[in-house]
């Protein structure tokens, strides 16, 4: 298996501090300093309505120093803290309605390497922040907006006994405990030393699984590179069919995104998450209506919705703007192809956790193995790859792209997405990180790679 420290030299050369509406993300120490943290959260405290924030983190080392700025921040702008201590970012969003919090600090640079750490803001209503007020608040951080409190006004710290039991409570709902656990599926979890491993092994274990624990212990060691890619993960892929596993569970750090792994080892990947948890809330009553998806996510979930009789809708790329176009369509489900379903009934956060108890309702109601139901969903096939182009050069490459393709039809906004009837191309600047994504999707692997192969020939 690779170690957490090999596989990053693609992110060499790239440790600016990114400011995004969701919020921020740097390398502890260079560009993420506690001043930077404590200015950051003072600016978030200053925007939000009354009532206590809470603190969570994954499993990185520097964590807990991050932890304590920022929670000296909040107690200094008047704020009281509820500490979460580690939990998933899916987790913390559950939390800010289950104790009805003004907002939330969770402390994490998701997939990032371990010298980076991260922050990122959830409102009073248990999600991401909306664009609006996410610039409100990166305007105030620069403005070096602070509301500090007087001695007689600072707040108070406490800390949440158990911040995993809603979260756990609201997954278990959606799915049928009883025939899962009448199953008895021998299930693989990496959680890769990030958040995961804590509510992941409960999920599990209520779902009457037996389990095999991979990076159970959230101390940010990565055994290998933390993004659940098909070359990160070959190691616990093979781990999966040698343990003879039905499936193997892969989390992000901050595990609100879950890559599969079939039962012969084969890596089913991220995007087929979404797919299958659509397929399913496709065939239950409950959930059977309309889906947003981002300009990025596999048409596979589309086609399902299509078959189902009902409307899909594809909203900007980012957490925040697939859960602006679902409660703005009142869609009953929706996520993003990067491993994220969002399911309204647990919350408008993409969930590791909900895809792990759907994928494992699915294959127990079908009585279909992992890999049977992979290879029956709607074939689509679709490439991701990166560029280093600088904000300035970006609308060049943008032009001479259109200019390219004059056939197909081309949609700004996010980017430029350029589709054909049979295939797309989106090439968009990252919100997290300083490079271009390259992502199309067509009706071969090779003519989805001639799609990014061309675009990429054009910078």
């Amino acid at each position: 298996m690779e170690t957490g420290n090999e596989g990053y030299k693609a992110w060499e050369n790239m440790s600016e501090l990114i400011i995004s509406v969701s919020g921020l993300r740097g390398i502890v120490g260079e560009t993420l300093t506690p001043e930077v943290a404590t200015r950051f959260v003072a600016a978030f405290a200053s925007k939000l309505p009354s009532g206590p924030i809470i603190v969570g983190r994954d499993g990185r080392n520097s964590g807990p120093m991050l932890s304590r700025a920022i929670t000296a921040a909040l107690m200094a702008s008047g704020r009281d803290c509820i500490e979460a201590d580690v939990a998933a970012t899916p987790t913390i969003g559950v939390l800010v309605r289950e104790l009805q919090a003004a907002g939330a600090v969770q402390i994490s640079a998701s997939h990032n390497p371990p010298p980076y750490n991260g922050i990122k803001l959830f409102g009073p209503a248990g999600r991401v922040l909306d664009a609006e007020t996410g610039s409100a608040i990166r305007d105030a951080y620069f403005a070096h907006e602070t509301d500090w409190a007087t001695f007689d006004q600072l707040g108070t710290i406490t800390n949440s006994l158990d911040p995993h039991l809603p979260h756990l409570d609201k997954v278990l709902a959606t799915v049928d405990v009883a025939a899962i656990a009448m199953a008895k599926h021998r299930v693989l979890l990496d959680s890769n030393h990030g958040a995961g491993g804590l509510l992941g092994r409960r999920l599990l274990e209520k779902l009457g699984c037996e389990i095999v624990l991979v990076g159970e212990t959230p101390d940010g060691q990565f055994a290998h590179v933390p993004e659940p890619t098909a070359e990160n993960l070959k190691g616990i892929a093979e781990l999966v069919r040698t343990e003879k596993c039905a499936v193997g569970f892969c989390q992000d750090p901050d595990a609100d995104r879950l890559a599969l792994v079939d039962g012969a080892g084969r890596y089913i990947g991220e995007e087929l998450t979404l797919a299958l948890c659509v397929q399913r809330a496709m065939s239950h009553p409950d959930t059977r209506g309309p889906i947003v998806i981002n300009g990025a996510t596999s048409g596979m979930s589309e086609s399902l919705a299509e078959q189902a009789g009902v409307q899909s809708f594809r909203s900007a790329v980012g957490e925040a703007n697939v859960a602006d176009m679902m409660i703005a369509q009142n869609a009953t489900y929706g996520g993003e192809g990067n491993g994220g379903p969002i399911d309204p009934r647990v919350g408008y956060v993409r969930d590791s956790f909900v895809g792990m108890a759907q994928v494992l309702d699915l294959m127990t109601s079908s009585g279909n193995s992992l890999a049977e139901l992979a290879d029956a969903l709607p074939k689509f096939h679709i490439v991701k790859s990166v560029a280093q182009v600088t904000a300035d050069e970006l609308p060049v490459l943008l032009s001479r792209l259109v200019s390219a393709h004059p056939e197909a039809d081309a949609t700004t906004g996010d980017g430029l997405r350029l589709a054909w009837s049979d295939k797309w191309l989106l090439v968009r600047g990252s919100n997290t990180e300083p490079i271009v994504r390259l992502i199309a999707e067509a009706q071969t692997q090779a003519e989805a790679q001639d799609l990014c192969d061309r675009a990429a020939a054009l910078i």
